[in-house]
């Protein structure tokens, strides 16, 4: 094998596919109205339909940042096993 042969890591990864997972899945529990066009159970007098949804901003919120930690976790250990040189 010559000495400048380049060993690729692989695009799809366990922890990309969590990435996926936290970023999709509020587009998902949003889009599916079914599950959450009702009005019972309600919550200190607001509707399901509503604090569901004020739910999901929170929900989001937090995957996203998993998502984005994950991420820079996921890119720093790439920079390290390629040398610390950025191509």
């Amino acid at each position: 094998m010559p000495d400048d042969f380049e060993v690729r890591q692989p695009v799809v990864t366990p922890v990309r596919v969590v990435i996926g997972l936290c970023l999709v899945a509020p587009f998902v529990a949003m889009l599916w109205v079914g599950s959450f066009s009702k009005v019972d159970p309600t919550f200190i007098g607001i509707p399901f339909f509503y604090w569901y949804q004020m739910l999901w901003v929170l929900v989001s919120t937090s995957l996203t940042m998993t998502a984005y930690q994950l991420w820079q976790r996921d890119q720093r250990s790439r920079k390290a096993r390629s040398g610390g040189v950025s191509k």
